[in-house]
Parts: C-alpha cells; structure tokens; sequence
C-alpha cells in the first residue's frame, strides 16, 4: 500500500520516504538502495568533489527511479552545481547557507529545487526563491543544524502554514514509520531520514561509526562546534552538530575560543585519528537513535517504515 502526497506525486516515488543527503556517507548504492524501497534517494555531495559524482551517481542513475544530488550550500560553488546538473538528476537540494546563487540555475537544467531551512526566516526565503520543495529540520536531528532552531514537532507546522502551498517534508528525530506517520499529521508531505539510513548495509560508514549509533543513547548526543574547530573543518559556526559522545567535547567543551586559537590542540585531533585512538569522524547522530538497533538493507527499511506509518495512521483514525 502506498502513502500518496504532493512529494510522492512530485518526484514519482512509492512512498513519502527521502534520503538525507549526508556528506559522504550517502552513497550511489545507498540512494539506489533507497529509490528501489520506492523512497526518493538523494546522494550526500557534500562540496562537490568531481571523482566522487563521477563514481557514485552512475550506481543509483542505473536503477532507472528518479533519484536527487544534495550539496552544502556554504561549501559550493556554481561550477559544482552545474557539474552535478550535467548528470541529469531530478532533484537538487541544497542546506545550509545562501542558495540564491543557484537556484535559477537548478530550475533552467529541468531539475526541482529542494531548500533545506532550519528557520522561518529561510523558510520564507526559500518561498521567495520558488522552492519545489521544503525540507523543516528540527533541532533533533543529527549532523548539522541551527544554532538556535525549534523542536520538529513545532516547527513543522508553522513552515507547512508559512509555505503553502509548497510542499514541506519534516527531518530531525524521524527514525521509523511512526516518526513518518507523525509528519504527515503535522502537515508535511513526508519524511527525510538521516541518522537511521546511516545504519544500514549499503551506507559508506565505518564500521566504527555503525557500532557506536547501534549503541548510541538519545540523551548522550550533544550539539556543538568543538569537533568541527578540533578537525579543521569550514562549518559555518551557526550550525553547530548533533553528535554521540567524543573525548574531545568532554576536553574542550564551553572552551572553543581557546581550541580555535590552539593549533597544537588541532593537530593532536589530526594524530589521535591517525593512531585509531578516536573515530575518523564524528558521530553524527540525531534524538532518534535509541530507536535503530539493527543494520538491514535501506530497501528493506523503506518499505518497512511506510507499512508502519500507514499501521499508525490507520489506528490514529486518519485513512
């Protein structure tokens, strides 16, 4: 049984099921994975790196179902976009950061225009810029997000009222078919899932990292900006991370000034990563995370998520 919405009828998938583009980590065949359940898979471009589109998107192209490219928005630039635009996809997203360079150029390559919002004042910019579709990220989710955004629950519906009639897709804390049933209620015409597709057969993670969200506690995830100024990394400091627990949040936390400023602190990151002593990367996690406790195929877990969200919604009343 399918679950039809605006977003199933816009993109021509089964069920109101997307893949969080996660950087990296959200593969060709996890996308492929996703679109063959008759979710829509959106591959985690990240900033854009060429090899890396050149070797992933052939794999969920191949499955013939329409298919989306994600990208970080702050991390880009237009020769990237149009790169990715040049392989046809159906949908680009873009979050975190100032889309309107790109956005006309996405609707000029035939492709719909996906903008990620963390607050309603993106959400309005993302009306204005003529968004196909809308993605509300609440605070819950894992990864990166508003430094002082709103729980899903509530934000949904203010961005469902303040964009109508666009279509809005709820993230942040939706691990299973219940999560999803709960975005349909609220407004949304369906779900993007992250941190649950991070532990499945077909996603490029390490095992590590597989582990420790099979583990992982809700109340132990922590947002912050100490482990992307302890790697070096670029991020916008108004997205800080959801993430499990780290040595380096305990180290460092409410001291971040003082780890920007220490480069000797950076490179023992740098070598304590090099020595195994600490994960390749973060633990990206959201609120959800006590609810996954097995590794299936993404094909699986699709349509496992929407024969639950149709069992809730039919015992919620609403057929």
């Amino acid at each position: 049984m399918a679950l039809s919405t605006a977003f199933t009828e816009m993109l021509g998938v089964r069920h109101p099921i997307a893949l969080a583009p996660m950087g990296g980590s959200a593969g060709g065949a996890l996308a492929a994975a996703v679109c063959r359940g008759g979710g829509f898979g959106i591959l985690g471009g990240a900033y854009g790196d060429a090899e890396w589109l050149a070797r992933e998107v052939p794999i969920v192209a191949g499955t013939g179902r329409p298919w989306g490219v994600g990208f970080l928005t702050w991390g880009i630039d237009v020769a990237a976009v149009e790169r990715a635009l040049e392989y046809g996809p159906r949908a680009m997203m873009l979050s975190f950061g100032d889309p309107s360079p790109y956005a006309e150029r996405v609707r000029q390559a035939g492709a719909l225009l996906i903008l990620q919002i963390t607050d309603l004042d993106e959400a309005k910019q993302a009306v204005d810029l003529g968004a196909d579709l809308i993605v509300a990220q609440g605070t819950e989710g894992g990864g990166h997000g508003a430094l002082h955004g709103r729980s899903t629950l509530p934000f949904v519906p203010a961005v469902v009222d303040l964009a109508a009639p666009v279509p809005v897709l709820a993230a942040g804390g939706i691990a299973d078919g219940r999560g999803v049933a709960a975005a349909l209620v609220l407004g949304a015409a369906g779900a993007l899932i992250g941190t649950r597709f991070q532990a499945t057969a077909e996603a490029l993670v390490d095992p590590s990292i597989t582990k420790a969200i099979l583990q992982g506690r809700a109340q132990d995830t922590e947002r912050s900006t100490v482990l992307d100024i302890a790697r070096g990394s670029q991020w916008p400091s108004k997205y800080p991370a959801r993430t499990l627990p780290h040595p380096y949040l305990d180290r460092w936390r409410g001291r971040e000034a003082e780890l920007a400023a220490d480069p000797e602190a950076r490179q023992d990151y740098q070598d304590d990563v090099a020595r195994g002593a600490i994960p390749p990367l973060p633990v990206w996690a959201g609120e959800a995370v006590d609810l996954i406790t097995d590794l299936p195929s993404a094909e699986d877990l699709v349509i496992a998520m929407a024969t639950q969200a149709q069992d809730a919604l039919n015992r919620a009343g609403r057929r």
